[in-house]
């Protein structure tokens, strides 16, 4: 008998299009068919089936032992029975004979269809689902095939994802047909399938662009030590290169501006500061806090917390625009910055730079700029 072709094309289609081996659908296919077959009355226990994985075509068969006198029907056969099907064999011999049921061809391909549809669909979530979830941490590209409630849903080709709002860049304009690339920041198993959630807020976002367009990150020379954004706006990572020859700020830049400028377009102009990693943590925090210029820098290592001196005219361009530049810097180095000008850490020198009179290298050591001891010096 013949399975269903619809059927038999979705094995096919399956095994071809979604990695799914011919053989385990058979295998499938033939445990749904015999399952079928036992719900007969009369079944035979014993039986098995025959399927041609070519061209779909199969029989239940059941194995008897040739005998003189018949006692069990289900279990043996006459030898003169036997002999017509062929007459070599002997009392004693094994044949296997055809019962599949006559009205049996309908009744199990529509019972196989249902069973086998099903489980060609959890097979192909569970392929989705591996493929996919090997992709968690990583940049994928897709093309947003529509938006519902603000959520937007995006074709990656064997399966769809969602970008929801909370993930979505506030400035950017999502079009059906864009072409997008985002971060997979989970992927979950469920009854209808993966769950893939993405992301363009992630600071992981940005770290796998960097990755991608600076061969020197991707190769492990430059290390890209820490990232901080503020999506949409403004963002700062800090590199530092493993080889004294490469100049890790320039490598991330690329010629002309090229490298950082492609990352910058795809986050639709997100503002992105490129500053070097220190291992002293005040130098690595001045640096943090580019493109302001820096005088001095204290920390206390215990409780995490730094004060910075900058000039007067630097001090709105290193705090920023509604504290951005500053409030980056702390994300970036994971240190709490406390910013003064120059005139304020002038008025606000402690009593004990007072009882320091002119003693510089005190003075020195609390952060006290050079233009204020020299005064301090004077005073004296």
């Amino acid at each position: 008998m013949e399975v269903n072709k619809e059927l038999l094309n979705a094995i096919q289609f399956l095994s071809k299009e979604k990695g799914v081996s011919p053989d385990v659908i058979c295998d499938s296919l033939e445990a749904v068919l015999i399952t079928a077959y036992k719900k007969e009355p009369d079944a035979n226990p014993n039986a098995v089936v025959e399927l041609n994985r070519t061209n779909g075509e199969y029989r239940i068969m059941a194995a008897k032992t040739i005998v003189s006198e018949v006692t069990d029907e289900l279990a043996e056969i006459s030898l003169a029975a036997a002999q017509k099907l062929d007459e070599d064999y002997e009392e004693g011999d094994v044949v296997n004979i055809d019962v599949t049921p006559k009205n049996f061809g309908r009744i199990a391909a529509q019972a196989a269809k249902q069973v086998m549809i099903q489980r060609l669909r959890e097979a192909e979530r569970s392929i989705v689902y591996d493929e996919f979830s090997n992709r968690t941490d990583d940049i994928i590209t897709g093309i947003i095939q529509r938006i519902e409630q603000k959520n937007v849903y995006v074709d990656l080709g064997k399966a769809e994802a969602v970008l929801p709002v909370s993930e979505q860049i506030p400035t950017e304009t999502y079009v059906m047909g864009q072409r997008i690339k985002c971060y997979v920041v989970e992927v979950r198993k469920t009854t209808k399938g993966a769950q893939i959630l993405l992301s363009r807020t992630h600071p992981g976002l940005l770290r796998r662009l960097f990755e991608l367009e600076v061969p020197e990150i991707y190769d492990g020379v430059v290390e890209l030590k820490s990232v901080a954004r503020e999506p949409g706006r403004r963002s700062k990572i800090a590199v530092y290169s493993r080889d004294e020859n490469v100049d890790s700020v320039g490598a991330c830049v690329g010629p002309k501006g090229t490298r950082v400028q492609n990352i910058v377009t795809e986050l639709q102009n997100e503002k992105i500061d490129i500053v070097k990693w220190d291992e002293d943590p005040a130098v690595y925090i001045a640096n943090a806090l580019s493109p302001a210029q820096v005088i001095s820098v204290t920390v206390d290592e215990a409780n995490k917390t730094s004060g910075v001196v900058v000039p007067d005219y630097q001090l709105s361009l290193a705090i920023g625009k509604a504290g951005q530049n500053a409030r980056l810097a702390a994300k970036l180095t994971n240190w709490k910055i406390d910013i003064k000008s120059e005139s304020q850490a002038g008025e606000a020198l402690p009593a004990a730079a007072a009882d320091a009179g002119t003693d510089v290298d005190l003075m020195a050591e609390m952060g006290v700029p050079d233009e204020l001891q020299a005064a301090r010096a004077d005073e004296n």
